[in-house]
């Protein structure tokens, strides 16, 4: 990412340029995917969620994080974090702006109760940059297809995960 390009918070952009943008870096058709129906009718979390602006101010990026929860097999709701869509316009991936906001979000959550983070990516990268694993995941289920290995978790102390249960949105 150039030096004179910036993050800024995502509620400082307009929405439609955020939609414009995601439909950009995924397909119009997105809204399909398992993840929206996890994070469905939920609000994104403005205190963890960035937007990434070149040198010209045009907005290039963005990452946006939800309040979600993994209900185990007793009916619990085990609060966490949903990370993404980390989004990127094509022309401009590979210039370090996905790291950059992924950083920046996982850097704002609060270190005295940061909750458990959830995503769905490549175990690879995540997992390479900010320590997530799908080795807590395997029980878990989702409301759509998804590629088991993908469901990535990240928390300091993962014992506190349950083994098994059903993410969804986090009603409180």
């Amino acid at each position: 990412m150039s030096e004179a390009a910036h993050l800024i918070p995502l509620d400082a952009v307009d929405p439609a340029l955020v939609e414009d943008l995601l439909d950009r870096a995924f397909e119009p058709g997105r809204h399909q995917r398992t993840a929206y129906k996890v994070r469905e009718g939920m609000d994104w979390l403005p205190q963890l969620s960035f937007a990434a602006l070149d040198t010209e101010e045009h907005l290039v990026g963005t990452i946006q994080c939800w309040p979600v929860a993994l209900t185990d097999p007793a009916g619990r709701a085990h609060p966490l974090i949903m990370v993404g869509p980390v989004a990127v316009l094509p022309e401009h991936q590979g210039a370090g702006y996905g790291k950059a906001l992924m950083t920046a979000s996982l850097g704002a959550l609060s270190p005295q109760a940061p909750l458990p983070q959830v995503m769905i990516g490549d175990p690879e990268y995540y997992g390479r940059f900010w320590g997530f694993s799908n080795a807590q995941t395997g029980g878990w289920s989702l409301p759509g297809p998804f590629a088991q290995h993908r469901l990535l978790a990240r928390c300091d102390n993962p014992a506190i995960l349950p083994e098994r249960g059903m993410l969804g949105p986090w009603r409180r």
